[in-house]
């Protein structure tokens, strides 16, 4: 049954930037996350280029922050990650000094849940803009009956793109001792990727991988099939965390070419385990070689 428990959440706090946070870039950290995502990629293993979804590491702090702002604390638990966008203006280097910071732009109650949107920015020491990502987060089992401010762009899967034969499909497989890897590359310490007791006593059956792991999966395959390995030609990176993926299951990710425009192509993508979608409206733009 749904519940309010006479709780809120603090509009007040909407678009509340969080404090500025300074992250540094190396080689070694770049190797690290590459590594720990089986990236074969030779420029994320030699740690010239990062990844593209290691452009979450640098904001990791800044993501969780707006939430702490406008979730009442007795809610937090209830959060899931939800959606994923990111917008690349260039890939992220050794030697980049970054500033990062968020702010949640809104959210809208439905009768499961509430979904709260997030944006979060990184630039580097000159100011310029080096990524933004839109975050959905989704809180089980709440809603306060509103609907404000801007939730993030949508980027829903095309039905009809299934009648053509898809442009990429590949199957790749989680590792029992990824999660573990993952957690240390990142940054990120969430116990139900680490503890199988923590993890079903929040009514998973086991450990899960982290959604971001998942999605560094799909990235690299994206850009050595389709992308010339280059993670410079990435413009946009989207999807909606659907179900879990356990530690040993084999992920399959097809993609289907939705339109090619303004020297950008774009592509529709859905990932499943044994059938069943655990990434879906999944939406990437690589631009032309250079």
């Amino acid at each position: 049954m749904m519940s309010t428990e006479t709780l809120n959440l603090d509009e007040t706090a909407l678009g509340a930037w969080t404090e500025e946070r300074e992250f540094e870039v190396t080689a070694e950290r770049i190797a690290q996350y590459a590594l720990a995502t089986n990236d074969p990629i030779e420029a994320h293993l030699e740690g010239e280029v990062a990844p593209p979804v290691f452009a979450i590491v640098p904001v990791f702090q800044s993501l969780v922050e707006p939430a702490l702002k406008v979730v009442p604390p007795a809610l937090l638990g209830r959060i899931l990650h939800g959606e994923q966008d990111f917008r690349f203006h260039r890939a992220l280097r050794p030697g980049d000094r970054l500033v990062a910071r968020g702010k949640m732009t809104g959210f809208e109650g439905l009768p499961n849940g509430t979904r709260a949107a997030v944006y979060l920015e990184t630039r580097d020491d000159r100011g310029e803009l080096v990524n933004e990502q839109y975050v959905t987060f989704f809180i089980r089992g709440f809603d306060d009956g509103r609907k404000l401010g801007e939730l993030s762009p949508g980027h829903r899967f095309a039905e009809e793109l299934r009648e053509q034969a898809p442009v990429l499909d590949v199957t790749q497989r989680i590792d029992e001792d990824q999660t573990h890897r993952y957690a240390e590359a990142s940054g990120d310490p969430m116990p139900i990727h680490l503890d199988d007791e923590i993890a079903r006593a929040a009514g998973l059956p086991g450990i899960i991988a982290h959604g971001f792991c998942v999605l560094a999966f799909t990235s690299w395959a994206i850009l050595r099939e389709l992308g010339g390995s280059d993670a410079r030609r990435l413009r946009r990176l989207a999807v909606r965390f659907s179900k879990p993926v356990l530690p040993g299951q084999e992920i399959r990710t097809r993609a289907w070419e939705r339109e090619r425009a303004g020297g950008a192509a774009t592509y529709a993508y859905e990932t499943t385990v044994d059938g069943t979608a655990v990434l879906r409206d999944g939406l990437a733009v690589l631009g032309d070689p250079a």
